[in-house]
């Protein structure tokens, strides 16, 4: 191709703004081109600016720390932190573990495991408590013959009893990388600090760790974003064995009823509450399983190879909380009360209570948005959807 000057025989092009004679002169014609084509380059970029910066701004990542009891393989515990690690509207700081559905460190090595198995192993998964603030297993069992046998006691569960500190097999494998050398309680501090007002704690069990980062730093709800948890309990429509005799029972309230005092007390911006109540209007079934099985991926065949169904298993206690904290427009009905727990060591002990604006004494400070009804159909979607999807990739 010619690249040298063209010929002025053509017709003079005269432009606003450009002087006649540099118009009509040949020489002038090559910086007239380039001037079009960086013009054009300009509007392209200015174009770009215009429609991805809006979609840029609207991809910011919510922070978010993951503390919970992580039961596995599979099930509802770890099946949260898959959906909030696959969501691409969040970042997930750490997973910060305590013992509860079973011991600490069974929980570490089973989130551990998931985690090399979907490849993100650059999410920190930081040891928390073992043992609730006062009750022990001694005394749950003491407790269990005077009031009657709860349906479910987690870790101290007789059906599947094991000694705090022992890991035994893992159906997927144990895991080859370790837990942070940071414990829950200081890893909580810290993200706080670093981010303030940016963190989400989301809290799927005992809220042990939370009791304690507390304790330790009174600033620490303060500079949290916001609470969400799944606890409590008001009146669930269930024939459940769990709740049937006492609708106030609810297993992460009852294993360390005084962290869950402390929590719900402290000053937090803002607490969002799935109740059991809610959780159980969910079910996990076979047909969803499969379809995000057909996906292929790592985490697909994951899903896929642990799900327990019948009974308890198919609810979808923890993964309900983290998606409407995600998409808060899931939830059709909600309502505010305040709550905290019974720390009478009779009956009620571990129970929740709640009150009204207008019936609360003057010691209850937990104002708590609790969650009453849920669009199944769009969670469903969504939880399948999340699941299907690609693991992101570390950033």
């Amino acid at each position: 191709m010619n690249t040298g000057p063209r010929s002025c025989g053509g017709p003079v092009i005269f432009l606003a703004g450009i002087p006649r004679a540099f118009a009509s002169s040949a020489p002038i014609v090559p910086w007239f081109e380039r001037s079009i084509v960086k013009m054009k380059r300009v509007q392209l970029v200015l174009l770009f600016l215009l429609v991805a910066g809006p979609l840029g701004w609207g991809q910011t990542r919510r922070k978010v720390i993951i503390n919970q009891d992580c039961a596995g393989p599979g099930g509802s515990d770890l099946q949260t932190i898959l959906l909030m690690i696959q969501s691409p509207q969040v970042e997930v700081l750490g997973i910060t573990v305590v013992s509860g559905n079973q011991w600490r460190d069974e929980e570490v090595a089973h989130t551990l495991r998931l985690l090399e198995i979907i490849g993100r192993t650059d999410i920190p998964v930081v040891p928390g408590a073992v043992f609730p603030l006062v009750r022990n297993h001694e005394e749950a069992e003491l407790w269990q013959g005077r009031y009657g046998k709860v349906a479910y006691a987690g870790a101290w569960d007789a059906r599947w009893w094991h000694e705090p500190f022992v890991v035994p097999p893992l159906p997927e494998g144990l895991p080859t990388t370790k837990p942070a050398s940071e414990d829950a309680t200081h890893f909580l501090i810290r993200m706080v600090h670093k981010y303030p007002h940016e963190v989400t704690i989301y809290e799927g069990g005992p809220m042990t760790n939370l009791a304690l980062a507390i304790s330790l730093d009174p600033q620490f709800p303060e500079l949290a974003q916001e609470l969400v948890f799944m606890g409590g309990s008001l009146n669930p429509a269930t024939d459940n064995p769990e709740f049937v005799n006492n609708p106030r029972h609810e297993f992460n309230f009852w294993f360390d009823p005084e962290a869950a005092h402390i929590v719900l007390r402290a000053p937090w911006n803002k607490i969002t509450d799935t109740t059991t109540d809610i959780s159980i209007k969910t079910r996990l079934t076979p047909a969803m399983i499969h379809e995000i099985e057909t996906s292929g991926t790592p985490l697909a065949r994951y899903v896929a190879r642990y799900f327990r169904p019948g009974g308890s298993s198919e609810y979808m206690w923890d993964e309900l909380a983290a998606a409407a904290w995600i998409d808060p427009t899931l939830i059709t009905k909600k309502e505010l009360r305040y709550m905290d727990v019974d720390l009478d060591h009779g009956a009620g002990y571990g129970n929740t209570l709640t009150w009204l604006e207008n019936d609360k004494s003057k010691f209850v400070k937990g104002r708590v948005e609790i969650q009453v009804d849920l669009d199944k159909e769009k969670f469903y979607r969504m939880f399948v959807s999340l699941l299907r999807a690609p693991t992101p990739a570390a950033p």
